[in-house]
C-alpha cells in the first residue's frame, strides 16, 4: 500500500464510473440468448458475468494496482489478505434474474479497508438506479441524497425465507411479506430507501454479496449485522457470513434477529473463530 492512500471519495468516483461502464456491457447481454452454466455451489453463471468481471478487474486494478481483489467470478488470490484496501465485486448480483430477463439485477462494487467497507456502488442498469456512498460522505441515489421514506400507518414490509416467516409469525409480529428481490445487494439498499423495513439473508452470503450495500446502509445510519457477531468483518480468509439482517426500524431487531438465529443457528465458538467460519455452509441467497 502506498504511503498516500486516495481519499474515499476518489475511490467512490472510480467505482461509480466503472459501474456505469460495466452496466452498459452487461446490458448488451441482457434479454438475449447467452451461454450459462452452473457452478459447484449450484449457483448460475453466464458469459456476461465473466466478461463484466474481466472488465472490472482490468479497469479497477489498472487505476489502483496496490489494491487487493476479491470477486465472485475470479479464483481467490490470498495476497488480498496482505492489502490494506481491497476491491470486492460482484459483476452481476442476481444472475438468475438476469437470465430470466427480470430487471432486479445489479453491478455491486466496493472498496474495503482493513475489513470495513469504505466506498460502495450498487448499480441497477435496467432500472436506471445507482446507489452510492463513501465513509463519512453520505449516501446518494442517482446523485441526490438518499433518504428513507415510507407510507405512514402501514405494517412493516419484510421479505424472508419461509422458515423465518414462520418464526416471525409465531412471535406475534404484525408485518407484511415483502418482495424478495433476487439481488441481495438490491434488497439490502431498499431498506435505505424505505421500500422495505427489513431485509435478511440466510447463512452463507459472501463478501461480494454485501460489501457495496454495507457502506450505503452505514451512511444512512441503519443497523446492518451478522445476527451472531454484529457488523460483518470483510476480507478475511473465509468470506462467508452468518445470517444477516438490515433494519430500517430498530424496534424490529429483537424479533428478527431471534428468528434468524432460531432458523440458522450460530457457528460454534469452542473451536475458535476461524474454525467456526469454516462451518458455515456455502449457500446463496
Amino acid at each position: 500500500m502506498p504511503a498516500f492512500a486516495p481519499p474515499y471519495e476518489d475511490d467512490l468516483e472510480l467505482l461509480r464510473s466503472t459501474a456505469v461502464a460495466a452496466g452498459i456491457i452487461a446490458s448488451s447481454y441482457f434479454r438475449r440468448d447467452i451461454k450459462s452454466w452452473t457452478k459447484d455451489n449450484a449457483s448460475p453463471v453466464s458469459e456476461a458475468d465473466i466478461v463484466v468481471d474481466r472488465f472490472l478487474a482490468a479497469n479497477l486494478l489498472q487505476a489502483r494496482p496496490d489494491y487487493g481483489w476479491l470477486s465472485e467470478e475470479t479464483v481467490d488470490n490470498p495476497s488480498r489478505l496482505d492489502c490494506d484496501r481491497v476491491f470486492v465485486v460482484d459483476p452481476i448480483d442476481g444472475t438468475r434474474a438476469f437470465l430470466r430477463g427480470e430487471d432486479y439485477w445489479t453491478v455491486s462494487l466496493a472498496v474495503v479497508e482493513n475489513g470495513v467497507p469504505v466506498a460502495g456502488v450498487i448499480y441497477a442498469p435496467a432500472r436506471d438506479e445507482l446507489y452510492e456512498a463513501n465513509k463519512g460522505g453520505g449516501a446518494r441515489l442517482n446523485g441526490k441524497p438518499l433518504t428513507r421514506t415510507r407510507r405512514a400507518g402501514t405494517p412493516p414490509l419484510i421479505p424472508a425465507p419461509g422458515a423465518v416467516h414462520q418464526e416471525l409469525q409465531a412471535a406475534g409480529l404484525d408485518y407484511a411479506r415483502g418482495p424478495a428481490f433476487p439481488s441481495l445487494a438490491y434488497r439490502l439498499v431498499q431498506v435505505a430507501t424505505g421500500r422495505l423495513d427489513a431485509a435478511v439473508a440466510r447463512r452463507g452470503s459472501q463478501d461480494w454479496d454485501i460489501a457495496g450495500a454495507a457502506v450505503i446502509l452505514s451512511e444512512c445510519g441503519l443497523d446492518f449485522a451478522d445476527v451472531c457477531i454484529g457488523f460483518p468483518q470483510l476480507n478475511k480468509r473465509d468470506v462467508r457470513h452468518g445470517a444477516l439482517a438490515a433494519l430500517g426500524d430498530i424496534s424490529l431487531k429483537p424479533l428478527v434477529h431471534a428468528a434468524l438465529i432460531k432458523v440458522y443457528g450460530c457457528p460454534q465458538a469452542h473451536d475458535g473463530a476461524e474454525t467456526a467460519e469454516k462451518q458455515l455452509p456455502q449457500t446463496r441467497d
